[in-house]
């Protein structure tokens, strides 16, 4: 089992930044990729960006440039910076670890931009 705890969502402006964190416990040995994904209200959830054990990263189209995902091993921490962001980032963030047998997320942190 991993247990995934997200912090860092709130209210900014457009053009302002948040960075979110992602805490990750128990089977920590057993994730490959972590990733960050977003619902926005009456959308699909959709891949924001992931990092792989390897540190390889990949980013959906409407983000790259702004944002920025990174990790820190000692702390079983993903973060994801986000700079310039739009009221259309507007959504809930879940934090995902993929291991071979599963994916598990995180409850959620809502990220609201406004114009």
């Amino acid at each position: 089992q991993v247990q995934l705890v997200e912090s860092g969502g709130g209210l900014v402006q457009a053009g302002g930044s948040l960075r979110l964190s992602c805490a990750a416990s128990g089977s920590i040995f057993s994730i490959n990729v972590m990733g960050w994904y977003r619902q926005a209200p009456g959308k699909q959830r959709e891949l924001v960006a992931q990092i792989t054990n390897g540190g390889t990263t990949n980013y959906a189209d409407s983000v790259k440039g702004r944002f920025t995902i990174s990790r820190d091993g000692a702390k079983n921490t993903v973060y994801l910076q986000m700079n310039s962001l739009k009221p259309e980032d507007t959504a809930v963030y879940y934090c995902s670890a993929l291991t071979i047998r599963t994916r598990y997320w995180g409850q959620g942190t809502q990220v609201t931009v406004s114009s």
